[in-house]
């Protein structure tokens, strides 16, 4: 599978859209279009695979799915992980041989889009540090009275750091996609101890991932009844990520209306005890 020039670039301007800091803003860009659940579907049909993309998608979301970026401290960039780790992962799949939805090619994905994350820092730390550059000017700005070249510093100069560090990187590694499955196809067998490596420690990485989540939401012991009530379901009726999704929105629903109407009841109780005391 080839990425062409055309792709590469929608893919390097979706990269510079959900970058951190992003232009298409924090809620849009980083938290939408930045994580790579919502990236296999967007990554799918710039590619004309959207299946390929949504389920190579949903296994690397796993790795990041609870990832926060406390003061700006970043331990991996989902900008690189989802428009240059899961094209990657596609290519790499489909050049092998592998069926998207097996275990290995999602390993595979998984290894693939952590390599790149960590190795997108690097991208996210030089966006930042050459915006300090247009923060500066905006600062002489306001000093002269000059608040109409604000625009310009928030709106404008931003795109030389996202064009460099997001735009460029992207297409640039996107369009030699094909030639390095060609490389990993020659030097590393299916069943060599460097592909059986990846594998393993690509099957091991979704734990890392929901091991996070779960220090962060499960805070009492009761907590781990529903936790392990879905994975229960999923093993029984060998649902896939997508299908357990969709299954605990319904639950999540449920629950929001069930804590909804106990918090009514609260306070219906707590008007009644004020007009019997007024009486």
């Amino acid at each position: 599978m080839e990425i062409n020039a055309l792709q590469a670039a929608l893919l390097g301007l979706f990269a510079c859209l959900s970058s951190m800091p992003g232009l298409g803003g924090t809620t849009f860009g980083n938290y939408t279009l930045g994580r790579p659940l919502v990236a296999g579907l967007v990554v799918g049909l710039i590619l004309g695979d959207v299946q390929s993309g949504i389920i190579i998608g949903a296994a690397i979301q796993v790795i990041y799915i609870a990832l926060v970026t406390p003061g700006g401290t970043v331990s991996a960039d989902v900008r690189a992980v989802s428009y240059i780790g899961i094209p990657l992962a596609i290519c790499a799949v489909k050049g092998i041989g592998l069926d998207p939805a097996t275990t290995q090619a999602q390993a595979m994905a998984a290894a693939l889009g952590a390599a790149v994350g960590t190795l997108g820092t690097v991208l996210f730390y030089g966006t930042a540090t050459m915006n300090l550059v247009w923060q500066h000017i905006g600062w002489k700005a306001v000093e002269k009275g000059d608040f109409g070249k604000l625009y310009l510093v928030d709106m404008g100069l931003p795109w030389i750091s996202h064009i460099l560090f997001s735009f460029l990187p992207t297409f640039i590694i996107t369009m030699s996609g094909a030639g390095m499955v060609d490389v990993m196809k020659a030097y590393l067998p299916m069943d060599g101890i460097a592909m059986k490596t990846l594998f393993t420690v690509g099957s091991l990485l979704p734990a890392v991932g929901v091991a996070i989540l779960l220090k962060q939401v499960a805070k009492k012991a009761v907590d781990f009844i529903t936790f392990l009530f879905g994975f229960t379901l999923a093993a029984c009726l060998g649902l896939n990520l997508i299908a357990s999704a969709i299954i605990g929105s319904f639950f999540a629903v449920i629950n929001y209306k069930v804590i909804m109407a106990q918090n009514k009841r609260v306070v219906v109780g707590a008007n009644a005890g004020d007009d019997e005391e007024d009486i």
